[in-house]
């Protein structure tokens, strides 16, 4: 895992400079196996399934408290708007957070982003096209 490649995708992440898609492809052929996103400490978190790690401090500006409540018809909207409106990741970060989001974890071999509030609520939330294993 090469951590100048995963501030690189940090930086276009925080930036929009490339999409979502593109940046996921970028990180799995970097080796990055899932990552995490925690809102409360402003951070990024890279993990590789070699077991390397990779901290990125998360410098978007302004944004707002973590609200103490989850609200996952709210978190459901500001994914749909980004997933098929190209909603930047600042203007969703902010959206998640008045929702309730303290953080996520995106696994992408398994193509799901798990999303967790302050009292432990929680959201899975697939990628697009990807479907659940009927196990």
């Amino acid at each position: 895992m090469d951590a100048d490649l995963i501030l690189k995708a940090v930086e276009a992440t925080l930036t929009g400079s490339i999409s979502f898609p593109e940046i996921v492809r970028s990180l799995m052929n970097n080796g990055v196996e899932n990552y995490f996103v925690d809102y409360a400490s402003r951070t990024f978190t890279f993990y590789s399934k070699e077991g390397a790690v990779a901290i990125a401090p998360l410098s978007a500006e302004n944004l707002p408290a973590i609200a103490e409540d989850f609200d996952p018809k709210a978190l459901r909207a500001a994914i749909v708007d980004s997933q098929q409106y190209g909603q930047t990741f600042r203007d969703f970060s902010s959206r998640a957070i008045k929702a309730g989001v303290q953080g996520y974890f995106a696994f992408l071999r398994g193509q799901r982003v798990t999303y967790f509030g302050r009292q432990g609520d929680q959201h899975t939330e697939w990628f697009p096209g990807a479907k659940p294993n009927d196990t």
